[in-house]
């Protein structure tokens, strides 16, 4: 079998009060498959309880490359999602990252 081109991570917050998805989820999951050379985003999706905004955020998120960072998607976030799960986002969006590094810390030992 062939080795896949991409890999799979995801990244966890706690939801806030309140929140429609808090009802059905206690956390919030971003997940992502990542080109494994370039660090981009390919496909997203996340937990939130509506599409829209589960569309958005995917919008926000692809064609990204974590190589560069995550302070673009991060200020995309703070300054055009204005959903009560904004805070939560960005936290989960700081998990995923932190695999990122992980996994691209221990591929290359």
């Amino acid at each position: 079998m062939a080795s896949l081109k991409t890999y799979f991570l995801a990244g966890h917050s706690r939801l806030p009060q309140g929140m429609a998805a808090q009802n059905v989820f206690e956390s919030l999951t971003i997940t992502v498959e990542i080109d494994k050379k370039y660090g981009v985003i390919i496909e997203s999706s996340c937990t939130l309880a509506t599409e829209h905004g589960r569309h958005y955020v995917q919008q926000i998120l692809k064609g990204h490359s974590l190589q560069d960072g995550i302070d673009e998607i991060v200020e995309s976030l703070k300054n055009d999602y204005r959903g009560k799960a904004a805070n939560a986002l960005i936290a989960a969006m700081k998990d995923l990252y932190n695999q990122y590094i992980s996994y691209e810390n221990s591929s290359h030992v």
